[in-house]
């Protein structure tokens, strides 16, 4: 058996250089997730106290209250579009409208708006602040005249060009991306607004939280009761948006270092927008590339530039409830994540961007880059030493221990810290359903999802095609009463 001989004494190589270095790093990151969840605790003590002054009758009623374009691209959302095109309309501000953008759909999602809202066509000129590379072929709008809904038609040329015509077609201030498949809380839009009324100058996109629409139950564009899915799958998927969004871009606000706002629901400055030419539509992470140009750009030209997310804002988007699906969605997230951080690698330890290049960017490129890679690479080299007899049973204890128990830990801090805070989930059943998850997304899910990652990586170093692949909607659980 010399080749477990051989096996043994590579391994044995290996591990001598990577056994602790991969531990102290499994440290590192899973307390720098404690850091942030204590960054976003401090964030949502304020929102609390904040909460009974929060002045909303007073912002419906305001002369300073900019105005809102929701703009969204529909590809074959048959399914929702109707109550999420509902949901937007309904939502809470003085002056606000909808845009939406065929992006050359082939179901019968323009034939379901068509009906609902008694779509007319009209002649409008689209500005060209923006450049697209498919224009529109029609543009209707509700025949009342007082509905401030547009219905864009458009051959297909994917979701950025699509919202890049929207943009183009907005006549507001402020501009929000929204997914079709998406439903918002009715106060979203006088929340997102508020840091733009006390910042004007300098605030230039804000981001709100993305939770899972998945089991619960909905009526006319509002999300009536919050439940947990109650599929494995998905269950898993909402302890990762809350440690994401509730948590994670909490802390990165509070430290005014933020680089990433959602591309499913973030709100920016039209002028800003136009002034970095929108959505790169040849960027598989294009929400995340944009908040990056806007960043570089200016800052380049010395201009201020304030990026905040907000915890108040939610918006319920359907999340994969198959592998098939979850699997193309974290490859192309991965994959968008390396083609950005590349692409502006030059902010990278840069004291010019100040705590965004000397702490985010950097931090982007060691833990969720570099992440799934050494997560495998650690996992197989620790367990293939400990079955070979190289790895001490009270070393792999506390491999397991710091790269896995501590994750739990970490998960049960942050719905702890979102419970107490925001309380969403009343039910004790759907509690209990959220430690099953924590547990389970360590056992399978990461690492499965840390190979997708790492899928995505590979797909970029060598250049194959881009695909946003299709994601399947089941539609929103609607009740009747």
């Amino acid at each position: 058996m010399d080749w477990i001989e051989l096996l043994r004494t590579a391994v044995a190589a290996v591990l001598a250089f990577v056994a602790w270095p991969v531990l102290i790093y499994f440290l590192v990151i899973n307390t720098s997730y404690l850091v942030m969840i204590g960054l976003a605790t401090v964030d949502f003590v304020s929102h609390r106290r904040r909460i009974p002054f929060a002045g909303r009758e007073e912002l419906m009623r305001s002369r300073t209250m900019p105005g809102i374009s929701v703009v969204t691209a529909m590809h074959n959302e048959e399914m929702g579009i109707r109550v999420a095109v509902e949901s937007f309309l309904s939502l809470q501000h003085p002056r606000h409208e909808v845009i939406v953008v065929d992006d050359g759909s082939t179901d019968n999602g323009f034939e379901v708006l068509r009906k609902a809202f008694d779509l007319v066509p009209v002649t409008r000129r689209m500005p060209q602040d923006v450049a697209v590379r498919e224009a529109p072929t029609s543009i209707h709008v509700p025949r009342d005249g007082r509905t401030r809904l547009t219905v864009v038609g458009k051959a297909n040329s994917g979701r950025s060009d699509s919202i890049n015509v929207g943009v183009n077609l907005a006549r507001e201030d402020l501009v929000l991306f929204v997914d079709s498949d998406s439903i918002l809380d009715p106060g979203a839009l006088l929340a997102v607004s508020r840091p733009f009324i006390e910042d004007p100058v300098t605030m230039v996109a804000a981001g709100g939280v993305i939770r899972a629409v998945n089991g619960c139950r909905v009526k006319g564009g509002r999300v009536l009761e919050v439940r947990m899915p109650g599929s494995p799958l998905a269950d898993i998927q909402v302890l990762e948006y809350l440690r994401a969004f509730h948590l994670g871009r909490a802390g990165w606000s509070r430290i005014n270092a933020l680089l990433l706002i959602s591309g499913a629901f973030g709100v920016f400055r039209r002028d800003a927008l136009t002034s970095v030419g929108g959505l790169d539509a040849n960027s598989i992470g294009e929400d995340f590339e944009l908040v990056m140009r806007l960043h570089r750009t200016l800052r380049k030209q010395r201009k201020p530039c304030r990026v905040t997310f907000l915890t108040e804002p939610i918006c319920w988007t359907e999340v994969p409830s198959t592998v098939p699906v979850l699997r193309r969605q974290r490859t192309r997230w991965h994959r968008g994540l390396w083609e950005t951080l590349w692409a502006y690698r030059g902010m990278l330890f840069n004291p010019r961007y100040g705590r965004l290049g000397l702490v985010a960017v950097p931090y982007y490129w060691i833990f969720e880059l570099i992440a799934p890679l050494l997560e495998l690479v650690g996992l197989v080299l620790i367990a293939l030493g400990f079955a070979l007899g190289l790895v001490p049973w009270q070393y792999f204890l506390l491999f397991m221990l710091v790269a896995y128990a501590y994750a739990i830990i970490v998960t049960l801090a942050a719905v702890t810290v979102e419970e107490l805070s925001f309380h969403k989930y009343p039910r004790w059943r759907d509690l209990g359903i959220t430690l099953v998850a924590a547990v389970l997304e360590n056992l399978g899910y990461r690492q499965l999802t840390a190979w997708w990652r790492l899928e995505g990586w590979f797909a970029a170093l060598t250049r194959r095609e881009q695909k946003w692949g299709t994601m399947t909607r089941s539609g929103f659980t609607e009740v009747d009463s």
